[in-house]
């Protein structure tokens, strides 16, 4: 059936799975200050590649990074102005790092919850999502002697079985949904579940900096051609914006490469053209340079 032939029971039901309640936004904030900002931190470090099954090691760097350099920057600013902050960690994440996380704490920081390997949570199903949010849990402990009491959904999203699966956890809060600016109490079809949302809120970015570094070999190495983004770059005497930069074009390739793969060596080729097997050549060429279809914010955006 499809969503404009669902009876309003259905759409209702949908839509009352998870909502807001109750605003708990205090009368005042102490100290008759304005507002209150809290500072958090996702710590995702190498899974943002294992997540997806991969196994560039460039990509792993990057995630080692944060680990060997952007933490301690972080931790090292927030001592400069005595803030403190939440680091939400996928188990993995720490695992591989258990001195950062205990580095964390020693400098009086929280860490939450934010998965397994940085799973996308909404799309499991409910038994497995539930066990990986223990494990994570059970490994956090483990690690730093604090079990943790709130979360960060590792894909900023709910499954239908999510917030059931923190209740039973036993968390204070979540910090992973945007229907406010302040703190609010989560209703579970319709019920108040005394579970605080702390909400969060993603960035619109309208124009990229002049420093934003684009990694072209992630395609090149994978023949994804020059032109298949660029255009015929030989015949244009000077580039411009013909259109607004979009996800829309990125995705559509992300979520069917085979349309637009060549092989290796005619990436740099302004004269290719798609032949009338290109779905078949495009599998082939998807199997044997292990392209992986990636459609997660992630993928790009780190």
């Amino acid at each position: 059936m499809e969503p404009w032939q669902w009876p309003e029971a259905e759409w209702r039901r949908r839509v009352d799975q998870v909502r807001a309640g109750r605003s708990l936004k205090p009368d005042a904030w102490p100290g008759g200050k304005r507002c209150a900002v809290a500072l958090s931190f996702d710590s995702d470090h190498e899974t943002n590649e294992l997540r997806d099954g991969g196994n560039s090691i460039g990509r792993m760097s990057w995630g080692e990074f944060g680990s060997r350099v952007g933490v301690p920057r972080i931790l090292a600013l927030l001592e400069r102005t005595g803030i403190a902050a939440t680091f939400f960690v996928p188990a993995v994440s720490a695992l591989l790092h258990p001195q950062e996380q205990r580095a964390v704490l020693a400098a009086g920081h929280e860490i939450g919850l934010h998965g397994w390997i940085h799973e996308v949570n909404s799309m499991l199903p409910a038994a497995t999502e539930r066990d990986l949010h223990f494990r994570a849990s059970d490994a956090l402990e483990k690690i730093t002697g604090v079990r943790p009491v709130g979360m960060r959904t590792p894909s900023w999203d709910f499954s239908p079985a999510t917030l059931a699966i923190q209740r039973e956890l036993g968390l204070l809060y979540d910090s992973s949904l945007m229907a406010d600016d302040d703190p609010y109490e989560l209703l579970e079809d319709g019920e108040p579940t005394g579970v605080v949302e702390l909400p969060v809120e993603w960035i619109r970015v309208h124009d990229l900096p002049d420093y934003v570094y684009f990694n072209h070999s992630a395609h090149v190495n994978k023949g994804v051609g020059c032109t298949t983004c660029h255009g015929p770059v030989d015949k244009m005497s000077y580039v411009w914006q013909e259109k607004s930069l979009l996800m829309e074009w990125c995705l559509d390739c992300h979520r069917q490469p085979e349309k637009y793969l060549r092989p290796k060596s005619e990436v740099y080729s302004v004269a290719w053209k798609s032949p009338s097997n290109q779905l078949e050549l495009g599998k082939k060429l998807a199997a044997e340079y292990e392209v992986r279809t990636q459609v997660t914010c992630s993928t790009c955006h780190r």
